[in-house]
Protein backbone atom coordinates (compact mmCIF):
# COMPACT_ATOMS: atom_id res chain seq x y z
CA UNK A 1 0.00 0.00 0.00
CA UNK A 2 2.57 2.08 0.59
CA UNK A 3 4.37 2.06 -2.84
CA UNK A 4 0.49 2.45 -4.35
CA UNK A 5 -0.42 5.77 -2.22
CA UNK A 6 3.62 6.61 -3.69
CA UNK A 7 2.30 5.99 -6.65
CA UNK A 8 -0.68 7.90 -6.51
CA UNK A 9 0.87 11.06 -5.07
CA UNK A 10 2.98 10.82 -7.95
CA UNK A 11 0.29 10.73 -10.41
CA UNK A 12 -1.79 13.19 -8.57
CA UNK A 13 0.99 15.90 -8.58
CA UNK A 14 1.70 15.41 -12.35
CA UNK A 15 -1.92 15.43 -13.88
CA UNK A 16 -3.25 18.80 -14.03
CA UNK A 17 -4.29 19.14 -17.22
CA UNK A 18 -3.54 15.40 -17.63
CA UNK A 19 -6.13 13.13 -19.84
CA UNK A 20 -9.15 11.56 -18.55
CA UNK A 21 -9.06 9.08 -20.73
CA UNK A 22 -6.51 5.70 -20.27
CA UNK A 23 -5.73 6.08 -24.25
CA UNK A 24 -2.71 3.28 -23.71
CA UNK A 25 -5.18 0.36 -23.10
CA UNK A 26 -8.17 1.88 -24.99
CA UNK A 27 -5.55 2.02 -28.71
CA UNK A 28 -4.49 -1.42 -27.70
CA UNK A 29 -7.64 -2.82 -27.66
CA UNK A 30 -8.76 -1.48 -30.68
CA UNK A 31 -5.75 -2.63 -32.40
CA UNK A 32 -6.44 -6.23 -31.23
CA UNK A 33 -10.49 -5.63 -32.05
CA UNK A 34 -9.73 -4.67 -35.81
CA UNK A 35 -6.90 -7.82 -36.12
CA UNK A 36 -9.36 -9.71 -35.26
CA UNK A 37 -11.66 -8.83 -37.60
CA UNK A 38 -9.37 -8.63 -40.65
CA UNK A 39 -8.43 -12.18 -39.20
CA UNK A 40 -12.09 -13.60 -39.08
CA UNK A 41 -12.59 -12.16 -42.28
CA UNK A 42 -9.68 -13.77 -44.12
CA UNK A 43 -10.67 -16.75 -42.55
CA UNK A 44 -14.42 -17.06 -43.36
CA UNK A 45 -15.24 -15.03 -46.71
CA UNK A 46 -14.01 -17.48 -49.00
CA UNK A 47 -15.09 -20.14 -47.08
CA UNK A 48 -18.70 -18.71 -47.85
CA UNK A 49 -19.29 -17.91 -44.32
CA UNK A 50 -19.56 -13.37 -44.42
CA UNK A 51 -21.67 -13.86 -41.60
CA UNK A 52 -19.21 -14.29 -38.96
CA UNK A 53 -17.51 -11.58 -40.16
CA UNK A 54 -21.00 -9.11 -40.30
CA UNK A 55 -21.99 -10.31 -36.52
CA UNK A 56 -18.30 -9.79 -35.18
CA UNK A 57 -18.36 -5.91 -36.47
CA UNK A 58 -21.88 -5.87 -35.04
CA UNK A 59 -20.73 -7.08 -31.79
CA UNK A 60 -17.49 -4.74 -32.02
CA UNK A 61 -20.42 -1.59 -32.08
CA UNK A 62 -22.32 -2.88 -29.31
CA UNK A 63 -19.49 -3.46 -27.05
CA UNK A 64 -17.96 -0.04 -27.75
CA UNK A 65 -21.39 1.26 -26.88
CA UNK A 66 -21.72 -0.62 -24.09
CA UNK A 67 -18.38 0.20 -23.20
CA UNK A 68 -18.95 4.30 -23.25
CA UNK A 69 -21.57 3.64 -21.13
CA UNK A 70 -19.76 1.44 -18.22
CA UNK A 71 -17.33 4.38 -18.45
CA UNK A 72 -19.53 6.84 -17.30
CA UNK A 73 -21.40 4.88 -14.70
CA UNK A 74 -20.80 6.15 -11.22
CA UNK A 75 -18.54 4.04 -9.28
CA UNK A 76 -20.71 3.59 -6.66
CA UNK A 77 -23.80 2.61 -8.06
CA UNK A 78 -21.11 -0.31 -10.01
CA UNK A 79 -19.83 -1.13 -6.10
CA UNK A 80 -23.48 -1.10 -4.12
CA UNK A 81 -24.82 -3.55 -7.39
CA UNK A 82 -21.72 -6.45 -7.32
CA UNK A 83 -23.47 -8.59 -4.77
CA UNK A 84 -27.13 -8.43 -6.87
CA UNK A 85 -24.78 -8.58 -10.22
CA UNK A 86 -23.34 -11.82 -8.73
CA UNK A 87 -27.17 -12.88 -7.85
CA UNK A 88 -28.25 -12.82 -11.24
CA UNK A 89 -25.16 -14.32 -12.66
CA UNK A 90 -25.94 -16.98 -10.33
CA UNK A 91 -29.15 -17.06 -11.35
CA UNK A 92 -28.31 -17.18 -15.24
CA UNK A 93 -25.88 -20.17 -14.67
CA UNK A 94 -28.84 -21.69 -12.87
CA UNK A 95 -31.23 -21.33 -15.82
CA UNK A 96 -28.60 -22.02 -18.46
CA UNK A 97 -28.80 -25.82 -16.79
CA UNK A 98 -32.69 -26.09 -17.20
CA UNK A 99 -33.74 -24.32 -20.56
CA UNK A 100 -29.96 -24.36 -22.21
CA UNK A 101 -29.46 -24.58 -25.35
CA UNK A 102 -26.85 -27.08 -26.36
CA UNK A 103 -24.09 -26.92 -28.28
CA UNK A 104 -21.25 -29.38 -28.90
CA UNK A 105 -22.49 -31.36 -26.24
CA UNK A 106 -22.46 -28.68 -23.84
CA UNK A 107 -25.17 -26.44 -22.03
CA UNK A 108 -23.89 -23.51 -22.15
CA UNK A 109 -25.38 -20.91 -24.49
CA UNK A 110 -28.86 -19.38 -23.50
CA UNK A 111 -31.19 -18.17 -27.00
CA UNK A 112 -33.18 -15.37 -26.57
CA UNK A 113 -34.96 -15.52 -30.11
CA UNK A 114 -32.38 -14.68 -32.55
CA UNK A 115 -29.80 -13.81 -29.80
CA UNK A 116 -27.91 -16.38 -27.89
CA UNK A 117 -25.38 -15.56 -25.08
CA UNK A 118 -23.35 -17.47 -22.47
CA UNK A 119 -23.49 -17.05 -19.38
CA UNK A 120 -20.99 -18.06 -17.63
CA UNK A 121 -18.73 -15.02 -19.44
CA UNK A 122 -20.99 -12.90 -17.86
CA UNK A 123 -20.10 -14.92 -14.46
CA UNK A 124 -16.82 -13.51 -14.93
CA UNK A 125 -17.11 -9.83 -14.45
CA UNK A 126 -19.71 -10.18 -11.98
CA UNK A 127 -18.18 -12.66 -9.24
CA UNK A 128 -15.20 -10.31 -9.95
CA UNK A 129 -17.49 -7.35 -8.79
CA UNK A 130 -18.58 -9.14 -5.53
CA UNK A 131 -15.19 -10.17 -4.70
CA UNK A 132 -13.70 -6.62 -5.30
CA UNK A 133 -16.82 -5.34 -3.19
CA UNK A 134 -15.80 -7.83 -0.38
CA UNK A 135 -12.10 -6.62 -0.32
CA UNK A 136 -12.87 -3.10 -0.21
CA UNK A 137 -14.65 -3.82 3.20
CA UNK A 138 -12.19 -2.76 6.57
CA UNK A 139 -9.42 -4.81 8.03
CA UNK A 140 -10.07 -8.18 5.04
CA UNK A 141 -6.60 -9.97 5.35
CA UNK A 142 -6.05 -13.00 2.31
CA UNK A 143 -3.26 -14.00 4.49
CA UNK A 144 -6.20 -15.05 6.90
CA UNK A 145 -8.10 -18.37 5.81
CA UNK A 146 -11.25 -16.95 6.23
CA UNK A 147 -10.92 -14.34 4.25
CA UNK A 148 -8.97 -15.75 1.80
CA UNK A 149 -12.06 -18.55 1.95
CA UNK A 150 -14.61 -16.37 1.50
CA UNK A 151 -13.04 -16.04 -1.54
CA UNK A 152 -12.77 -19.19 -2.66
CA UNK A 153 -16.27 -19.40 -1.91
CA UNK A 154 -16.97 -16.42 -4.66
CA UNK A 155 -15.09 -18.17 -6.78
CA UNK A 156 -17.31 -21.55 -6.48
CA UNK A 157 -20.60 -21.32 -6.75
CA UNK A 158 -20.16 -20.33 -10.22
CA UNK A 159 -17.46 -22.87 -11.25
CA UNK A 160 -19.89 -25.67 -9.63
CA UNK A 161 -22.65 -24.50 -11.67
CA UNK A 162 -19.94 -24.13 -14.93
CA UNK A 163 -18.54 -27.65 -14.01
CA UNK A 164 -22.65 -28.96 -14.76
CA UNK A 165 -23.06 -27.67 -17.89
CA UNK A 166 -20.16 -29.06 -18.39
CA UNK A 167 -17.47 -26.39 -19.73
CA UNK A 168 -14.33 -27.19 -17.92
CA UNK A 169 -12.47 -24.75 -19.65
CA UNK A 170 -14.57 -21.70 -18.47
CA UNK A 171 -13.94 -23.15 -15.20
CA UNK A 172 -10.28 -22.81 -15.50
CA UNK A 173 -10.98 -19.11 -15.89
CA UNK A 174 -12.27 -18.77 -12.81
CA UNK A 175 -9.56 -20.61 -10.91
CA UNK A 176 -6.77 -17.98 -12.69
CA UNK A 177 -9.45 -15.42 -11.76
CA UNK A 178 -8.87 -16.50 -7.71
CA UNK A 179 -4.91 -16.88 -8.20
CA UNK A 180 -4.69 -13.22 -9.61
CA UNK A 181 -7.08 -11.57 -6.69
CA UNK A 182 -4.95 -13.82 -4.06
CA UNK A 183 -1.85 -12.42 -5.66
CA UNK A 184 -3.09 -9.30 -5.51
CA UNK A 185 -4.46 -8.87 -2.04
CA UNK A 186 -1.47 -10.14 -0.88
CA UNK A 187 -2.53 -13.68 0.06
CA UNK A 188 0.38 -15.74 1.77
CA UNK A 189 2.33 -17.20 -1.08
CA UNK A 190 3.38 -20.43 0.07
CA UNK A 191 -0.42 -21.56 0.50
CA UNK A 192 -0.25 -19.93 -3.26
CA UNK A 193 2.54 -21.88 -4.21
CA UNK A 194 0.73 -24.88 -2.76
CA UNK A 195 -2.51 -24.63 -5.22
CA UNK A 196 -0.34 -23.36 -8.27
CA UNK A 197 2.17 -26.65 -8.16
CA UNK A 198 -0.11 -30.03 -7.48
CA UNK A 199 -1.71 -29.37 -11.17
CA UNK A 200 1.97 -28.78 -12.42
CA UNK A 201 3.33 -32.39 -10.94
CA UNK A 202 0.28 -34.38 -11.99
CA UNK A 203 0.85 -33.03 -15.55
CA UNK A 204 4.68 -34.07 -15.33
CA UNK A 205 3.03 -37.73 -14.17
CA UNK A 206 1.68 -37.80 -17.50
CA UNK A 207 4.77 -37.69 -19.28
CA UNK A 208 6.74 -40.48 -16.71
CA UNK A 209 8.02 -41.11 -13.96
CA UNK A 210 11.11 -39.19 -14.72
CA UNK A 211 9.43 -36.06 -15.27
CA UNK A 212 7.58 -36.44 -11.99
CA UNK A 213 10.78 -37.19 -10.09
CA UNK A 214 12.37 -34.16 -11.75
CA UNK A 215 8.95 -31.92 -10.86
CA UNK A 216 8.94 -33.74 -7.23
CA UNK A 217 12.40 -32.92 -6.92
CA UNK A 218 11.88 -29.32 -7.91
CA UNK A 219 8.91 -28.60 -5.84
CA UNK A 220 10.47 -29.26 -2.47
CA UNK A 221 13.45 -27.55 -3.26
CA UNK A 222 11.33 -24.74 -3.98
CA UNK A 223 8.85 -25.59 -0.37
CA UNK A 224 12.03 -25.66 1.59
CA UNK A 225 13.34 -21.66 0.43
CA UNK A 226 10.15 -20.70 1.96
CA UNK A 227 11.46 -22.05 5.54
CA UNK A 228 8.05 -22.46 7.30
CA UNK A 229 7.88 -25.38 10.18
CA UNK A 230 8.65 -28.68 9.49
CA UNK A 231 4.87 -29.75 9.73
CA UNK A 232 3.84 -27.21 7.29
CA UNK A 233 7.05 -27.67 4.63
CA UNK A 234 5.80 -31.74 5.19
CA UNK A 235 2.11 -31.00 4.04
CA UNK A 236 3.11 -28.89 0.67
CA UNK A 237 5.93 -31.54 -0.56
CA UNK A 238 2.81 -34.47 0.85
CA UNK A 239 0.27 -33.13 -1.24
CA UNK A 240 2.54 -32.91 -4.61
CA UNK A 241 3.55 -36.12 -4.10
CA UNK A 242 -0.10 -37.44 -3.42
CA UNK A 243 -1.27 -35.62 -6.81
CA UNK A 244 1.92 -37.23 -8.82
CA UNK A 245 1.36 -40.28 -8.03
CA UNK A 246 -2.44 -39.93 -7.72
CA UNK A 247 -2.73 -38.67 -11.33
CA UNK A 248 -2.34 -42.12 -13.03
CA UNK A 249 -5.24 -43.65 -11.16
CA UNK A 250 -7.59 -40.65 -12.09
CA UNK A 251 -6.56 -40.65 -15.50
CA UNK A 252 -7.59 -44.13 -15.67
CA UNK A 253 -10.94 -43.87 -13.17
CA UNK A 254 -12.15 -40.22 -12.99
CA UNK A 255 -11.60 -38.69 -17.00
CA UNK A 256 -14.18 -39.10 -19.45
CA UNK A 257 -12.95 -41.11 -22.67
CA UNK A 258 -13.04 -37.02 -24.75
CA UNK A 259 -10.77 -35.84 -21.69
CA UNK A 260 -8.49 -38.70 -21.77
CA UNK A 261 -8.36 -38.41 -25.71
CA UNK A 262 -7.26 -34.12 -25.66
CA UNK A 263 -4.67 -35.28 -23.28
CA UNK A 264 -3.00 -38.12 -25.16
CA UNK A 265 -3.35 -35.75 -28.18
CA UNK A 266 -1.14 -33.13 -26.23
CA UNK A 267 1.72 -35.72 -25.13
CA UNK A 268 1.81 -36.56 -29.02
CA UNK A 269 -0.30 -35.03 -31.45
CA UNK A 270 0.62 -37.08 -33.98
CA UNK A 271 -0.99 -40.31 -32.58
CA UNK A 272 -4.11 -39.43 -34.09
CA UNK A 273 -3.08 -36.74 -36.84
CA UNK A 274 -6.81 -37.32 -38.86
CA UNK A 275 -8.69 -37.63 -35.83
CA UNK A 276 -8.94 -35.95 -32.61
CA UNK A 277 -5.15 -34.81 -33.00
CA UNK A 278 -6.08 -33.26 -36.09
CA UNK A 279 -6.59 -29.47 -35.54
CA UNK A 280 -3.33 -29.37 -33.25
CA UNK A 281 -1.40 -30.72 -36.09
CA UNK A 282 -3.11 -28.28 -38.55
CA UNK A 283 -2.70 -25.45 -36.28
CA UNK A 284 0.86 -25.92 -35.99
CA UNK A 285 1.95 -26.39 -39.55
CA UNK A 286 -0.11 -23.12 -39.93
CA UNK A 287 1.68 -21.43 -37.07
CA UNK A 288 4.92 -22.55 -38.59
CA UNK A 289 4.65 -21.90 -42.61
CA UNK A 290 3.96 -18.34 -41.82
CA UNK A 291 8.07 -18.00 -41.50
CA UNK A 292 9.05 -14.15 -40.81
CA UNK A 293 6.82 -12.08 -42.54
CA UNK A 294 4.29 -14.40 -43.42
CA UNK A 295 2.14 -15.72 -46.53
CA UNK A 296 0.04 -11.90 -47.27
CA UNK A 297 -3.51 -11.84 -46.18
CA UNK A 298 -5.76 -14.20 -47.87
CA UNK A 299 -2.56 -16.35 -48.93
CA UNK A 300 -1.86 -18.70 -46.12
CA UNK A 301 -2.91 -22.31 -47.56
CA UNK A 302 -4.12 -23.90 -43.92
CA UNK A 303 -6.50 -21.10 -43.52
CA UNK A 304 -7.79 -20.22 -46.74
CA UNK A 305 -8.45 -23.67 -47.34
CA UNK A 306 -9.97 -24.93 -43.73
CA UNK A 307 -7.79 -27.85 -42.88
CA UNK A 308 -8.14 -26.12 -39.77
CA UNK A 309 -11.91 -26.47 -38.36
CA UNK A 310 -13.27 -23.41 -36.66
CA UNK A 311 -10.00 -21.24 -37.38
CA UNK A 312 -12.24 -17.77 -36.64
CA UNK A 313 -12.66 -18.83 -32.67
CA UNK A 314 -10.58 -21.29 -30.74
CA UNK A 315 -7.80 -21.45 -33.18
CA UNK A 316 -7.55 -17.49 -34.49
CA UNK A 317 -4.16 -17.10 -33.47
CA UNK A 318 -2.99 -19.23 -37.05
CA UNK A 319 -4.44 -16.50 -38.95
CA UNK A 320 -2.14 -13.95 -38.31
CA UNK A 321 0.84 -16.23 -37.75
CA UNK A 322 -0.04 -17.77 -41.36
CA UNK A 323 -0.67 -14.83 -43.51
CA UNK A 324 1.65 -12.06 -41.27
CA UNK A 325 4.14 -14.56 -40.14
CA UNK A 326 6.60 -13.75 -36.96
CA UNK A 327 6.12 -10.26 -37.04
CA UNK A 328 2.30 -11.35 -36.94
CA UNK A 329 2.23 -13.33 -34.10
CA UNK A 330 4.57 -11.37 -32.05
CA UNK A 331 2.53 -8.77 -32.62
CA UNK A 332 -1.12 -9.84 -31.17
CA UNK A 333 1.19 -11.79 -28.13
CA UNK A 334 2.77 -8.02 -27.90
CA UNK A 335 -0.36 -6.24 -27.52
CA UNK A 336 -2.04 -8.97 -25.09
CA UNK A 337 0.74 -9.11 -22.86
CA UNK A 338 1.13 -5.07 -23.19
CA UNK A 339 -2.81 -4.15 -21.99
CA UNK A 340 -2.36 -6.82 -19.13
CA UNK A 341 0.53 -5.32 -17.91
CA UNK A 342 -0.71 -1.66 -18.30
CA UNK A 343 -3.75 -2.73 -16.37
CA UNK A 344 -1.54 -3.68 -13.50
CA UNK A 345 0.49 -0.19 -13.49
CA UNK A 346 -3.35 1.49 -13.76
CA UNK A 347 -4.43 -1.12 -10.59
CA UNK A 348 -1.38 0.32 -8.77
CA UNK A 349 -2.23 3.62 -8.98
CA UNK A 350 -5.81 4.08 -8.67
CA UNK A 351 -5.33 3.51 -4.83
CA UNK A 352 -8.81 2.22 -4.02
CA UNK A 353 -9.45 -1.33 -3.22
CA UNK A 354 -12.25 -1.79 -4.57
CA UNK A 355 -11.32 -0.25 -8.15
CA UNK A 356 -7.74 -1.46 -7.97
CA UNK A 357 -9.27 -5.40 -7.23
CA UNK A 358 -11.34 -4.94 -10.49
CA UNK A 359 -8.85 -3.88 -12.64
CA UNK A 360 -6.36 -6.56 -11.58
CA UNK A 361 -8.73 -9.30 -11.72
CA UNK A 362 -9.68 -8.37 -15.57
CA UNK A 363 -5.48 -8.32 -16.30
CA UNK A 364 -5.37 -11.84 -14.83
CA UNK A 365 -8.64 -13.06 -16.84
CA UNK A 366 -7.15 -11.55 -20.21
CA UNK A 367 -3.29 -12.93 -19.53
CA UNK A 368 -4.58 -16.23 -18.41
CA UNK A 369 -6.71 -16.51 -21.75
CA UNK A 370 -3.87 -15.15 -23.75
CA UNK A 371 -1.83 -17.87 -22.73
CA UNK A 372 -4.44 -21.03 -23.44
CA UNK A 373 -5.76 -19.69 -26.41
CA UNK A 374 -2.23 -19.23 -27.93
CA UNK A 375 -0.76 -22.27 -26.09
CA UNK A 376 -3.55 -24.60 -27.61
CA UNK A 377 -2.74 -22.98 -31.49
CA UNK A 378 1.22 -23.96 -30.82
CA UNK A 379 0.61 -27.12 -29.62
CA UNK A 380 1.49 -26.41 -26.00
CA UNK A 381 -1.72 -26.75 -23.68
CA UNK A 382 -4.60 -29.26 -23.79
CA UNK A 383 -7.37 -28.03 -26.83
CA UNK A 384 -10.04 -26.71 -23.61
CA UNK A 385 -11.98 -23.94 -26.19
CA UNK A 386 -10.61 -20.98 -24.55
CA UNK A 387 -11.24 -17.42 -26.91
CA UNK A 388 -8.01 -15.28 -27.60
CA UNK A 389 -9.59 -11.91 -26.47
CA UNK A 390 -10.87 -9.06 -28.77
CA UNK A 391 -9.66 -11.59 -31.66
CA UNK A 392 -11.55 -14.92 -31.55
CA UNK A 393 -15.68 -14.55 -32.81
CA UNK A 394 -17.78 -14.65 -30.69
CA UNK A 395 -20.79 -11.84 -29.56
CA UNK A 396 -20.53 -12.52 -25.73
CA UNK A 397 -16.85 -12.97 -25.17
CA UNK A 398 -16.20 -9.51 -27.12
CA UNK A 399 -19.11 -7.29 -25.49
CA UNK A 400 -18.01 -8.44 -21.71
CA UNK A 401 -14.51 -7.88 -22.60
CA UNK A 402 -15.26 -4.38 -23.84
CA UNK A 403 -17.03 -3.67 -20.99
CA UNK A 404 -13.80 -4.66 -18.73
CA UNK A 405 -12.14 -2.30 -20.56
CA UNK A 406 -14.95 0.24 -19.48
CA UNK A 407 -14.86 -0.30 -15.48
CA UNK A 408 -10.71 0.25 -16.37
CA UNK A 409 -11.46 3.73 -18.18
CA UNK A 410 -13.97 4.28 -15.46
CA UNK A 411 -11.42 3.91 -12.43
CA UNK A 412 -9.16 5.62 -14.24
CA UNK A 413 -11.11 8.79 -15.28
CA UNK A 414 -12.63 8.90 -11.53
CA UNK A 415 -8.64 8.53 -10.21
CA UNK A 416 -7.87 11.60 -12.35
CA UNK A 417 -10.49 13.54 -11.68
CA UNK A 418 -9.91 13.01 -7.72
CA UNK A 419 -6.04 14.21 -8.34
CA UNK A 420 -7.38 17.09 -10.31
CA UNK A 421 -10.03 19.19 -7.34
Amino acid sequence: MARQNYLGERIGSQSEGASVVEWSSLLMTLLLCGLGLLSIYSATVNAGMPTYFAKQLAFTGVGLVIMLGVMFAPVRWIEVGAPFVYGLALMLLVAVLVIGKVVNGQKNWIALGPITFQPSEVAKICTLLAIARFMARPNVNLQTVRDLGTVFFYIAAPVGLIILEPDYGSATVFGALFLGIALWGGADLLLLYALITPPIVALAALFGIKPLLIALVAVSVGTLLFRRTLLVTAVVIGINIGAGYGMPWVFNNVLKPYQKQRIEILLDPNKDPRGQGYNVVQSKMAVGSGGLFGRGFQQGTQTQLRYIPKQWTDFIYCVPTEEFGFIGGTLVIGLLAGLSMRLLRVAEIVQRKFESTVIAGIASIWAYHTFINIGMALGLLPVIGIPLPFMSAGGTSLVINLAMLGFVMNFFRQMRKRHDV
